[in-house]
């Protein structure tokens, strides 16, 4: 009997520990696919451990950062080809 007790705790004690917010994890892989999604999952992520108290702060927050800095990255990318393009046209 005393291990049926017991087992009842630790399925109690289970219960009561949130998963990882699917969109914190989403976040940090589209930092790294398609920076902007990163972004916008980020945000949705925050908003919903704070709603929902999952765990995952820590990776929404990352992938959001790491979204603006590959998007960052991207747009300057993009600068520099089109001022190069347009530079060696015009020689």
């Amino acid at each position: 009997m005393a291990a049926q007790a017991s087992d009842g705790a630790v399925g109690q004690a289970g219960g009561a520990v949130r998963g990882t917010n699917v969109m914190a994890i989403l976040s940090l892989i589209f930092a790294f696919i398609f920076a902007p999604l990163g972004i916008v999952f980020g945000v949705v992520a925050k908003r919903q451990i704070q709603q929902t108290g999952e765990q995952g702060s820590g990776l929404a927050k990352a992938g959001f950062w790491l979204g603006i800095v590959f998007t960052v990255i991207t747009v300057l990318w993009f600068v520099l080809i089109a001022v190069v393009a347009v530079a060696s046209n015009g020689s």
